[in-house]
């Protein structure tokens, strides 16, 4: 168990950096000081008290990345209650089920998210807020809830005579080992799973972010991935948030050029991403020039090669402003002939691998000490790692790891528990090796590898990771099909129409996108077929695709 504890670093930061800037809601026009951020936390916990919700109490919330979101989970976090982040993008009836399964008293949603939400559905609510405005949506008791919320401003002002200051930021202190966060994961086998992080999981990454990344006083960051999933919480918000940074919040999920356009503005130093963003970076907007006939002849030339990899090294980075440090690049592994351009062009991208059960850091590697393939070394003091294979250096095993940042279980699902932790070790159903520096490499998951027709182990994402490089392969998703493996293509639809291409034209490309790749591969690992689909795969919120939905039919 850790000697530090993330609610007493949030303490000192709210103290230490009271007059500075801590959010601003991107295009919204609204920030708030840490000063501010106090008060707004030490109001909420007024209000907590009045109307009986005790500590260990679950408050469950629901909406795009914002201040107001943020407020909730500060709030809720510091006031010894256990906050339930749920993904706006879920449907309604899984909502409902977090929030029972969960036995959520309170909710804070967005406006338009409540008008698809039945309260009838969601029986054991005491009372629901808008984030928006923080206003009152439904209450079990009228008369207790709307008394106390209306007088808050004088509840305040008598707990606080003589004024409210940084000397008067005290919370209430709350060991590790308790629970602060319920987290449910969409996860690729129907029915989430309730993740629950202790006080310690989170101050583990917290703690392992300030002394690696170098985020504080005076820098800002733009907060995109959802917060309401571990990785965007745990780095775009509850790390900075202890350092003194400036968050900025970018609510929906950005189309490219609004987030390049807040890059730019916001100056980043760190930029916490899914590879997904430079992946397409590279596929829509790099892989065009370096295809060129002109470009390929000077890259192949000594010296001549090295100077054009300067100059688009140098544009790529002025994409993420002129303050940028380094992209982390965690949530999914990143596509290998991507990071061998990005190696090429000296691009400083940093990898983590993690899970939810993690909150979610398990490894990391700074972009200097980064590994070809490698997702990074086993968090040192924080985490142990080994592989459950007769030579873990060379033959794929499950990753199994325990330490500080391992959740307490799966909740109210002691089978599903039983499943994964064992001895205070978590199967984690990754495949992989680890060397003698303790890098882990990653080679699928131990739930989608087929076993080929001797025996042979084969990860589907290794056969993704290069078809998806290749002529007008928008995503792809390889199966079993009759012991056979095959593959399902979403193809490029865009690229497709600019050329004027027909289905069948596709196919013909498809047919010979198939003979090229088995090329690369293995005999065992050799594509027996490739079918067009007809829409994008449905993708968790970490934009992996949801595999259990998919079969391939002849």
């Amino acid at each position: 168990m850790l000697k530090e504890n993330y609610i007493e670093m949030l303490q000192e930061s709210l103290k230490t950096n009271w007059e500075y800037k801590a959010m601003t809601d991107y295009l919204g026009e609204r920030d708030i000081t840490y000063a501010e951020l106090a008060k707004h936390i030490f109001r909420f916990h007024i209000m907590f008290e009045a109307n009986g919700i005790k500590p260990s109490d679950k408050i469950a919330v629901i909406g795009k990345n914002s201040t107001n979101w943020s407020v909730v989970f500060l709030a809720t976090i510091t006031y010894g209650a256990v906050i339930v982040p749920i993904l706006p993008d879920f449907k309604p009836n899984n909502v409902h089920h977090i929030v029972n399964h969960s036995d959520s008293t309170v909710l804070f949603t967005n406006n338009d998210k409540w008008d698809d939400l039945e309260e009838s559905s969601m029986p054991n609510l005491r009372a629901v807020f808008s984030i928006d405005d923080f206003s009152v949506l439904f209450q079990e008791n009228h008369e207790t809830l709307y008394k106390s919320y209306s007088k808050l401003d004088d509840l305040f002002d008598k707990k606080y005579p003589g004024g409210f200051g940084p000397a008067q930021v005290k919370f209430a202190t709350f060991p590790n080992q308790n629970l602060m966060v319920l987290n449910y994961t969409s996860g690729t086998t129907g029915f989430s799973k309730g993740v629950m992080l202790s006080n310690n999981s989170i101050t583990g990454n917290v703690l392992f972010a300030k002394t690696n990344l170098d985020v504080g006083l005076g820098d800002t960051t733009v907060a995109f991935l959802p917060m309401a999933h571990v990785y965007g919480m745990a780095f775009d918000l509850l790390y900075p948030m202890a350092t003194g940074a400036h968050v900025h919040f970018v609510g929906k999920t950005p189309s490219p050029k609004v987030l390049i356009d807040a890059f730019q503005s916001i100056k980043p130093k760190n930029v916490f991403s899914v590879p997904l963003i430079l992946e397409k970076i590279y596929k829509k907007q790099l892989l065009p020039v370096l295809n060129k006939r002109s470009i390929r002849l000077l890259t192949s030339i000594p010296i001549v090669d090295v100077k054009i990899y300067e100059q688009i090294k140098k544009k790529l980075m002025t994409v993420f402003g002129d303050n940028f440090y380094q992209i982390v690049i965690g949530g999914a592994a990143i596509n290998k002939e991507v990071e061998e351009f990005l190696r090429k062009i000296k691009f400083p991208f940093a990898v983590g691998y993690g899970m939810t059960e993690c909150g979610p850091l398990i490894t990391y590697d700074h972009f200097f000490d980064l590994k070809e393939y490698s997702c990074g070394q086993v968090l040192e003091g924080f985490m142990e790692a080994r592989i459950e294979s007769a030579d873990p250096a060379t033959i794929p095993g499950e990753v199994v790891v325990r330490g500080e940042n391992v959740m307490l279980g799966y909740y109210k699902n002691q089978e599903a528990t039983d499943e994964v932790m064992k001895d205070d070790w978590l199967y984690t159903g990754d495949m992989g090796v680890i060397d003698a520096e303790n890098r882990i490499y990653l080679k699928g998951r131990s739930k989608n590898m087929i076993l080929g027709p001797s025996g042979q182990n084969i990860y589907p994402e290794e056969i993704e990771d290069k078809l998806n490089n290749m002529p007008f392969v928008a995503e792809s998703l390889v199966l079993e099909n009759n012991h056979k493996v095959v593959a399902l293509v979403y193809p490029d639809w865009t690229a497709a129409d600019e050329v004027n291409l027909s289905q069948r034209d596709l196919e013909a490309i498809m047919e010979e996108n198939r003979q090229n790749i088995n090329n690369e591969l293995e005999p065992y690992q050799a594509l027996i077929k490739i079918k067009l689909y007809p829409t994008e795969f449905e993708k968790t919120p970490k934009k992996s695709i949801k595999r259990f939905m998919y079969k391939f039919s002849e």
